[in-house]
């Protein structure tokens, strides 16, 4: 191969990854919000949850959580959805997964728990694209690493971070006792203080990709 038909390959590879890079997001008002029955909270306080986590652990190994990362458009810019509980803690769309259940399968059963009619009927409207990015606990009670430190044998939990891509039109029935938001990406850039290390890194991990506005 010359270099000329080399460089024509390379180009030609350039611009097909350049496009798998695309996110085509709609607006925002392309989507109906509406309420269903509250979900129940299963810890009142943070030492109920490290509480249970032990538990968990202690019962099952390793707790991996799936969380999703959504995106629409409003004001020409990409907005990222993210849940509220109790007015004050912000959360990725997700949660646990049942022993044996496969990360595509659970993220789409939880997406469907929280953010759909219905658990039951919803689970295969959900395009689970790639996975982002993984966080890890080294113990109980210590912050999530975006690496798993290597002398830690036994991590207590890993979280990981899906690419969910929206059709141009959906309805999203939240439980009454959570909040729905779309928040633009330049709020959360490294702002640790309202939004954690695991949301407020979201904007590095999509920085390969370019936004395409779809015109509502």
């Amino acid at each position: 191969m010359d270099d000329e038909t080399a460089l024509l390959v390379d180009s030609d590879r350039h611009r097909s990854n350049n496009h798998s890079h695309v996110l085509d997001l709609y607006p925002l008002s392309c989507y109906y919000f509406g309420s269903k029955l509250p979900l129940p909270f299963k810890d009142d306080t943070l030492a109920d949850r490290f509480q249970r986590m032990k538990s968990n652990y202690s019962a099952h190994g390793l707790r991996i959580c799936v969380e999703a990362v959504i995106l629409v458009e409003l004001l020409k810019h990409p907005h990222v959805l993210l849940l509220q509980v109790r007015n004050s803690v912000f959360k990725l769309p997700g949660g646990r997964l049942r022993p044996g259940e496969s990360d595509i399968d659970g993220l789409k059963r939880k997406l469907s728990s929280k953010l759909s009619p219905n658990e039951e009927s919803s689970g295969l409207d959900w395009e689970v694209g790639e996975c982002l990015g993984m966080w890890w606990r080294p113990g109980f009670e210590t912050l999530l690493y975006p690496y798993l430190p290597p002398n830690v044998k036994r991590p207590k939990e890993c979280r990981k971070l899906f690419l969910v891509k929206l059709p141009a039109s959906r309805k999203f029935i939240v439980p009454r006792n959570l909040k729905l938001l779309a928040v633009p990406l330049s709020q959360i850039h490294e702002n640790q203080k309202t939004y954690g290390p695991v949301i407020s890194g979201v904007p590095q991990l999509l920085s390969k990709f370019s936004f395409n506005i779809i015109e509502g």
